[in-house]
């Protein structure tokens, strides 16, 4: 009987697409349940930290200011003439709290911080600093992932924050200025319909989106492979990941917080 090559990589193949998504879970839960050293993790943490978060806000405030201006006259164009002029501020701060806020920022981390953690570690599993720390003695999970992992997921829900600050404030003066609402009945739509539930379930989606943006990065830069071709298709690859996990956890925490 003649043996198929073609057909056995192609089931090799399927297998290892079925395969992953328990792959880089189990990469995950080695990073936060194998790893924690915090006495030796605290000051890398700060410095990514620094690097994965406060370098962000020129971008995030950036976004936010657009975010506002666009969310306000879109607002007040669907409800202008159809309800009460309050509306417009419940609209825009519902909107940016619940959604706009956590997805964006996250879309946003996504492209600048996951390429970057997929690109560096990359970068060193190629030149094999990671198999040199190994031999060490040094944890590589503990010492490269661990850090950027806790960084984006406590880094992240504060960009949001900041994002519902800038927006809202934003949005509140070009409504005042160009729309004809009063800053007192747009402040008062915000107040008035504010929900801790929805400000509540914007930062737990920021918080899961920051953990999967920066385990997306590590998996992938620990598993390159094909030298600096490798590397580049491992920090696309992260990008893409991340992107359609928000997307999907988006949807998953839209279910459990706003199904009612």
């Amino acid at each position: 009987m003649r043996f198929d090559i073609s057909l056995v990589r192609a089931n090799i193949a399927t297998v290892r697409v079925l395969l992953a998504p328990v792959d880089y879970l189990a990469f995950l839960a080695r990073c936060l349940v194998e790893s924690w050293d915090l006495r030796r993790t605290w000051p890398r943490f700060m410095e990514q930290l620094s690097v994965h978060g406060v370098g962000a806000l020129p971008v995030i405030v950036l976004t936010s200011v657009f975010i506002g201006l666009t969310t306000a006259i879109q607002t007040s164009y669907q409800l202008m003439g159809v309800v009460p002029k309050y509306f417009v501020g419940m609209g825009v701060g519902r909107i940016v709290l619940i959604e706009l806020a956590p997805v964006l920022t996250g879309f946003i981390v996504a492209g600048r911080s996951a390429s970057a953690i997929a690109a560096e570690l990359g970068a060193m599993r190629v030149s094999e600093q990671i198999d040199a720390l190994e031999v060490m003695g040094v944890d590589p999970y503990r010492y490269l992932c661990l850090p950027r992992i806790l960084a984006t997921t406590i880094g992240l829900p504060l960009l949001v924050v900041v994002t519902d600050v800038v927006a809202v404030f934003t949005a509140l003066i070009i409504s005042a200025t160009m729309l004809n609402v009063p800053a007192s009945t747009f402040t008062y739509g915000v107040t008035h319909f504010f929900m801790v539930r929805d400000f509540t379930g914007g930062i737990v989606k920021a918080a899961l989106f920051g953990m999967l943006i920066a385990n997306s990065g590590c998996y992938y830069g620990f598993n390159v492979q094909g030298g600096a071709e490798g590397v580049g298709r491992a920090a696309t690859r992260a990008v893409v990941l991340s992107a359609v996990l928000i997307l999907l956890l988006n949807f998953v925490v839209a279910l459990l917080f706003f199904n009612t």
